[in-house]
C-alpha cells in the first residue's frame, strides 16, 4: 500500500464518525409516526403492499370464528408444495415441473413437461467463449458476486436486452433459469483454481439430465451421484423455488421492475438481496452454529447438556454473542414450517445413506430442545418452529455442496420465483413501486464556507 493510499484511508476513517451520528435516528419516532420498519405491523405482520397469484404461504386457520395458528402449508399457483415433492416419489424432474408451474400457472402434461425440458437443456448452453472471457476473469472469492456479474454480462450477449414484453422477458428467463447451475459451478471452480490453486476441471451439461442431476455432475470431479442425493437435491430446489412473494429478494424484483427496467437489471438487484445473511445466508449461520455445538457439546445424546448450552447461546454468552439460535422460528410460521418438514424427512434419509444418524439425531435435539428455550426465555406463547434453514445446510453438507455454493443453490431455485413475478408485475403493468418516507431531521441555515466550524 502507498504512503498515499493510507492517508486516504485515514481520512476516511476520521468521516465514519460523521455518518454514523448523520445517519442515527431516534427509534422511538418510529412508534410516534406509525411508520411500519421493515414493513411490518407492531405485531410483526407483514404489510400489504400487492397481489399476487404466485404462491400463497398460510399459518393460521379458522375455528368457530376463531384464528389459530395450524401447521404451516405453502401453495405455488394453488397447488399444495407437499403434494408437489410427494406426488411421484420417483420422477426427477420435479424442480422443473415446479418452474413450469409457477411460470405458467398450471401442471404440465407429459409432453409440455418434455418439450419444457428440451427448452432448457437447449438454452443451458452459454455464449461462446463466456467462460473463459467472463467467468474465469478476475474470479470472486463469492460466488453470489459471480452469479451477479455473469448476469449483467449477459445483458451485452443479448440482441434484445432492454425488450421488455412478455415474450422476450420469457425468453430472457428460461435462459437464466436454465443457466444459473452453469454461473454457480463455474464460477466456483475457477475461485477454487485462482483461490486456492486447485485443479480446474470444466465438464459441460448434459440435456437431458435435470437441474439437480447437472449441478451433481458438473460439481463433482468424477461426475458422479447416487439416485438420493439428486432426488434430495431435488426437493431442496422445489422448497426454495418461491415463498408468497413478500420475501425480500421477490420483493426486490418487483420494486425494480416497476420501473421498467431490463431484465438483467431486476435479476441482478434480486441477487444482491439474496446475498444477506438475513435473508439467503441464513443456513450458514446455522452450520456454524452446529459446529460450535458439535465443539462444546461432548455427549451428542445428552439432552441436559445441549439445553444449557442452547441456553448460554440465547444469553449472549458463547458462539457469535448475538443471542439467536439459528434456524428456529419464522416470520410468517409458527407451528411449523413445511419446507422445514418436508427436508427434514429428505435428511434422515440421506444421514442414513452417509452414515450420519448421530449427527441427525443432533440435529432433531436442538431443534425440540430449542423451541422450548425459546419459548420459556423469551416468554413466548405461540411455539417456535424449525425454519427451513434449520436443515437445508445440514442436508447440503451431505451433498457434499461446498460452503460457497449455499446460498447460490437458493438463487438456482428462486430465479424460478423471481421471473414468474417479474412477469406477474410486467402484466399488470402496475405503477412505479416508491414507498413513502417521513424526514425527520431539522432544517438548518446555509453557513458560506469560510464561517463553518
Amino acid at each position: 500500500m502507498k504512503k498515499d493510499d493510507r492517508n486516504v484511508d485515514e481520512k476516511v476513517q476520521k468521516l465514519v464518525e460523521y455518518s454514523m451520528k448523520s445517519g442515527k435516528i431516534d427509534v422511538d419516532l418510529y412508534a410516534e409516526y406509525d411508520v411500519k420498519r421493515g414493513l411490518r405491523d407492531s405485531s410483526g405482520k407483514g404489510v400489504l403492499t400487492g397481489l399476487t397469484e404466485i404462491s400463497d404461504v398460510v399459518s393460521f386457520g379458522y375455528i368457530d370464528g376463531e384464528k389459530v395458528p395450524i401447521d404451516g402449508e405453502l401453495y405455488y399457483q394453488g397447488v399444495n408444495v407437499e403434494d408437489l415433492v410427494r406426488g411421484e416419489a420417483n420422477r426427477r424432474f420435479a424442480f422443473e415441473e415446479t418452474t413450469y408451474l409457477l411460470l405458467f400457472g398450471k401442471l404440465p402434461t407429459k409432453a409440455q413437461l418434455r418439450e419444457f425440458i428440451d427448452i432448457l437443456g437447449v438454452y443451458r448452453e452459454l455464449p461462446d467463449t463466456f467462460v473463459r472471457d467472463v467467468i474465469m476473469k478476475a474470479p470472486s472469492s463469492n460466488m453470489m458476486n459471480t452469479l451477479q456479474k455473469s448476469v449483467l454480462t449477459m445483458y451485452s450477449y443479448d440482441p434484445k436486452p432492454e425488450d421488455i414484453s412478455v415474450g422476450n422477458v420469457l425468453r430472457q428467463s428460461l435462459q437464466l433459469i436454465a443457466q444459473f447451475p452453469l454461473y454457480s459451478v463455474y464460477g466456483y471452480h475457477a475461485y477454487r483454481h485462482y483461490h486456492l490453486d486447485k485443479s480446474l476441471i470444466i465438464r459441460n451439461p448434459k440435456p437431458e439430465l435435470s437441474t439437480a442431476e447437472n449441478i451433481l455432475r458438473l460439481l463433482r470431479k468424477d461426475g458422479q451421484y447416487t439416485e438420493l442425493e439428486a432426488k434430495v437435491l431435488d426437493v431442496a430446489l422445489v422448497l426454495h423455488a418461491e415463498h408468497g412473494g413478500g420475501n425480500n429478494s421477490t420483493f426486490t424484483t418487483h420494486v425494480v421492475s416497476s420501473t421498467g427496467t431490463d431484465t438483467y437489471s431486476a435479476i441482478a438487484a434480486s441477487l444482491g438481496s439474496l446475498k444477506g445473511p438475513k435473508h439467503g445466508g441464513a443456513n450458514l449461520k446455522v452450520q456454524e452454529m452446529f459446529a460450535d455445538i458439535k465443539q462444546h457439546v461432548t455427549n451428542w445424546r445428552d439432552e441436559t447438556q445441549i439445553q444449557s448450552y442452547l441456553e448460554r447461546i440465547l444469553r449472549k454468552e458463547v458462539f457469535d454473542h448475538a443471542g439467536l439460535i439459528y434456524g428456529m422460528g419464522h416470520a410468517v410460521y409458527t407451528e411449523s414450517d413445511p419446507r422445514a418438514v418436508i427436508l427434514k424427512e429428505y435428511a434422515r434419509r440421506l444421514s442414513e445413506e452417509k452414515g450420519t444418524e448421530e449427527e441427525f439425531g443432533l440435529y432433531e435435539r436442538v431443534e425440540r430442545i430449542a423451541g422450548e428455550c425459546l419459548m420459556s426465555g423469551r416468554r413466548l406463547l405461540k411455539p417456535v418452529c424449525a425454519n427451513v434453514d434449520f436443515y437445508s445446510g445440514f442436508v447440503y453438507s451431505m451433498l457434499d455442496l461446498p460452503d460457497e455454493l449455499f446460498t447460490p443453490i437458493f438463487a438456482i431455485s428462486r430465479i424460478s420465483g423471481w421471473c414468474a413475478h417479474r412477469i406477474e408485475e410486467l402484466v399488470n403493468a402496475g405503477k412505479i413501486i416508491r414507498p413513502a418516507y417521513k424526514y425527520v431531521g431539522h432544517h438548518v441555515p446555509y453557513v458560506d464556507l469560510d464561517e463553518r466550524e
